[in-house]
């Protein structure tokens, strides 16, 4: 869980190769989806498409539903790694089903996780509250660590978002408690980037944030978690931005999205932007400009299908005084907008977690 990336790779790619030339497909798909996994979280996202199809079709040969589950689950979170949503949902819910058949309950239940955090990502949080707290009751049952981790995670970020900071930090700093206590470094370093999100908007407490950002960014370092630390990077260029230190914030916010630019991560590219816009702003760009990159920001959001940060860059216009932006997507201002595809809306409504008992 904690071994660095370029490691796992390079095993996964030995074991791989050592599975290949013995004929054991079953092999392939378990060592195909180890490579996968680590392509994926360093960036390298054409090699993860090519391993996680690569490891379906030999759990597919093996006739083993269990590994054709976790490979469709590779995919789909890829796919909502490259702002693909439609195709996450249609994966995810594959992922689930194939699971169910293959009686693998961890696979289903990742699978489960995949398909809320989707949703909670464009922001539907009514779609997907109940199922992160369902999933939460399940992991604390079995006694999952990690999946704790990554509910309480994803609740406490709907929290923040809806402006609930002493919920939220709560239920990061518990995150924080229960990764450290399984020695998931991972999930630790996600959990301390949300509090000194929390600790930084709530309380304005800058020189903590930055602290906790840098206990967070070296455990990035060192497992070699490119996406982590490039979201990490971004959250302080959020913290400087609040505090004022507009020209530290654009530099944070340009290594930000180099980065995500590097692996393709829309989602990613769009909020560093975004806040590469804000600080710009503050520094002395003209109103036409920020206007016009703000406009074309919020299409592209709307594109990918991100309906709070849609909403974050009408403030960012409020609060640089250029907007109400056109908007050229039909949208009437403060209208109610869909923001889950129909196979998402669907994908969750199947979603059935006492089918993980």
């Amino acid at each position: 869980m904690n071994a660095s990336l370029p490691e796992v790779l390079a095993r996964g790619m030995e074991e791989l190769q050592a599975a290949e030339r013995a004929g054991d497909r079953r092999e392939e798909a378990r060592c195909g989806l180890a490579v996968a996994e680590a392509c994926r979280r360093l960036g390298r996202i054409e090699e993860a498409d090519r391993a996680w199809k690569a490891s379906y079709r030999a759990a597919r040969s093996a006739g083993h539903e269990g590994a054709m589950a976790w490979a469709l689950w590779s995919g789909g979170t890829l796919a909502r790694q490259r702002g693909a949503f439609r195709l996450a949902y249609r994966l995810l819910r594959l992922a689930a089903e194939t699971g169910e058949r293959g009686g693998d309950v961890v696979v289903r239940g990742y699978s489960l996780a995949g398909l809320a955090e989707t949703g909670r990502i464009q922001g539907d949080y009514a779609a997907v509250r109940r199922l992160h707290e369902q999933l939460l009751a399940e992991a604390r049952r079995r006694g999952e660590a990690r999946h704790t981790v990554w509910a309480l995670e994803g609740i406490a970020q709907m929290h923040r978002n809806t402006g609930e900071y002493d919920e939220a930090l709560a239920l990061f700093e518990e995150a924080a408690d229960t990764a450290s206590r399984a020695e998931d470094r991972r999930g630790w370093a996600w959990a301390l980037r949300g509090i000194a999100d929390v600790v930084s908007v709530r309380d304005a407490d800058v020189e903590r944030a930055l602290s906790l950002l840098s206990q967070a960014e070296e455990a990035c370092r060192e497992m070699r978690l490119s996406s982590a630390l490039a979201y990490n990077h971004k959250m302080r260029g959020n913290v400087l931005y609040r505090a004022g230190r507009y020209e530290q914030a654009r530099e944070m916010y340009a290594l930000a999205l180099e980065e995500f630019r590097e692996m393709d991560e829309p989602r990613g590219t769009a909020l560093s932007r975004l806040g590469l816009v804000k600080a710009s702003a503050h520094l002395g760009r003209d109103a036409a400009h920020t206007a016009a990159d703000l406009a074309e920001l919020r299409s592209t959001l709307d594109r990918i299908g991100l309906r709070h940060a849609r909403d974050m860059v009408d403030k960012a216009a409020a609060e640089l005084g250029v907007g109400p932006l056109p908007d050229h997507g039909g949208h009437e201002q403060g209208a109610a907008r869909p923001v889950l595809p129909a196979v998402g809306a669907e994908a969750l409504q199947a979603a059935d977690v006492e089918g993980l008992r």
